[in-house]
């Protein structure tokens, strides 16, 4: 699977590090800690075994900034 984070939309108000802690945090300023790696999109390859929680991640963040591809 994949995780697609479009940083654009993102405005870091963390749902997804609560829905989802192995898969996202934020850094010690409160941004998303991927946006150092990255400017507008961020996407990576997640395991199956966390699927629960980064669909569940996607489902929370308030401005639809998270897509799940399988």
């Amino acid at each position: 699977m994949k995780v697609e984070v479009d940083l654009k939309k993102c405005q870091d108000h963390g749902q997804c590090v609560y829905a989802a802690p192995d898969l996202f945090a934020l850094d010690d300023e409160g941004r998303l800690s991927v946006r150092s790696r990255a400017t507008d999109v961020y996407v990576a390859d997640v395991d199956e075994e966390n699927a629960e929680e980064l669909y569940e991640a996607a489902e929370v963040c308030p401005l639809q900034a998270i897509t799940v591809h399988e």
